[in-house]
C-alpha cells in the first residue's frame, strides 16, 4: 500500500513511521500541509501535496497540523475531511481531531461518557472567569488549543487570576478554568491503539512542581496499567472517536482516577523510550487494518 504522511515536517517521529511502513512491505511519503493545493474541475477534482496525490493514495496518517490562520486551519482540516469523503482512509479521523484539540469539547465527552474529569468552567467573560476562581479557590488556567503543558498558570488568589484573564483578554481567548487536583505528583500517559493500551508510563515532575510533561523536563518510566485504568483510557479514546491517542490520567490522593485530556495527535518519543514499545509499528498495523476494510468493503 502508499500510505501518505500529512505532517508539519520531516522528524523523529515521520521517520519511524516511514520505517514502520517499509518493514511491513508499504511505501509512505510525507507530504506537507502547506503545500495542499485542491483543484475543483468542470469534470474532475484533486487534492495533493507537491507531487503526492492524496485522493489517489491509500491511506492517510494525519500528524501535527501546523499552527496558521483560522483560515488555514480550517482548511487544512476540511481537506481531511474531503478525503475521507472521497473513500480515503484517515487516521485520525479529522472529526476526532477536532474533537480533541478543543479541551472544552474534550472535557464535556469524557464527562458524558461517564468518566470522573475535574470541574471545569469555560467562558469568555472576565466576571465569570473570575466567579469560577473564587469558587474552586485553586484552579488552572489552560488554553482551550494547546499541548505539551504550555501556556498553563496555576493560581489561588483572586488578583493574580486578574491579571492573568486580562492579558488572555487582549488575544480574545476563551478561559479554560479548572479545579486542582491534589495528587503525588506524577499522572500518567496511557497511549491507545484500537482496542488496547499498548504502552503507559508515569510522568512525574522533578522540581516537585505540578506539571509533569516530558517536554518541560518530566521523567517517565514504563508502569502496567490496573484493568480499570485501562478501561479508563479505552473509555476516553472511544469518547473521542480516536483510532490512537495519548489519553492523560490523574490519580488524586483520594484515589479518584481523572481522565483528564485526549490528545489525538500525539507524540510517542517518551513512551517508546520508556517502554521499548513499537509505537509506530502499533500505529501501522492499525491504519493498514483500515484501509484493507476500506478496500474490501
Amino acid at each position: 500500500m502508499r500510505v501518505s504522511i500529512l505532517s508539519a515536517r520531516t522528524g523523529w517521529h515521520t521517520d519511524e513511521l516511514l520505517r514502520a511502513l517499509a518493514e511491513r512491505g508499504h511505501s509512505g511519503r510525507v507530504a506537507p500541509y502547506e503545500a495542499l493545493r485542491a483543484h475543483i474541475g468542470p469534470v474532475s477534482a484533486a487534492l495533493s501535496s507537491d507531487a503526492d496525490d492524496l485522493l489517489a493514495t491509500d491511506a492517510v496518517l494525519a500528524r501535527i497540523i501546523p499552527n496558521g490562520s483560522l483560515e488555514q486551519i480550517i482548511y487544512r482540516v476540511d481537506a481531511l475531511h474531503w478525503l475521507e469523503d472521497r473513500g480515503v482512509p484517515v487516521m485520525n479521523s479529522p472529526r476526532a481531531i477536532e474533537r480533541c484539540v478543543d479541551k472544552f469539547y474534550t472535557s464535556a465527552l469524557l464527562r458524558e461518557a461517564g468518566l470522573e474529569t475535574p470541574e471545569t468552567v469555560v467562558c469568555e467573560r472576565i466576571d465569570d472567569a473570575m466567579a469560577a476562581v473564587r469558587d474552586m479557590r485553586d484552579v488552572i488556567v489552560k488554553p482551550l488549543f494547546g499541548s505539551m503543558g504550555h501556556g498553563m498558570v496555576r493560581v489561588s488568589d483572586a488578583e493574580t487570576a486578574f491579571r492573568v484573564f486580562r492579558a488572555l483578554e487582549m488575544t480574545r481567548a476563551v478561559f479554560y478554568v479548572q479545579r486542582v487536583i491534589e495528587h503525588g505528583g506524577c499522572d500518567v500517559r496511557a497511549f491507545v491503539v484500537g482496542d488496547r493500551v499498548i504502552a503507559a508510563i508515569e510522568r512525574r515532575a522533578t522540581d516537585g512542581g505540578w506539571r509533569t510533561n516530558i517536554s518541560l523536563g518530566g521523567e517517565a518510566r514504563a508502569m502496567e496499567l490496573p484493568p480499570a485504568w485501562t478501561d479508563i483510557a479505552l473509555t476516553a479514546a472511544r469518547a473521542v472517536g480516536a483510532d490512537y491517542a495519548g489519553v492523560d490520567l490523574l490519580p488524586a490522593l483520594d484515589g479518584t482516577v481523572y481522565a483528564l485530556e485526549v490528545n489525538g495527535i500525539p507524540g510517542w518519543s517518551g513512551v517508546q523510550h520508556a517502554t521499548s514499545v513499537d509505537v509506530a509499528g502499533a500505529i501501522v498495523d492499525r491504519l493498514i487494518a483500515r484501509a484493507c476494510t476500506r478496500a474490501r468493503a
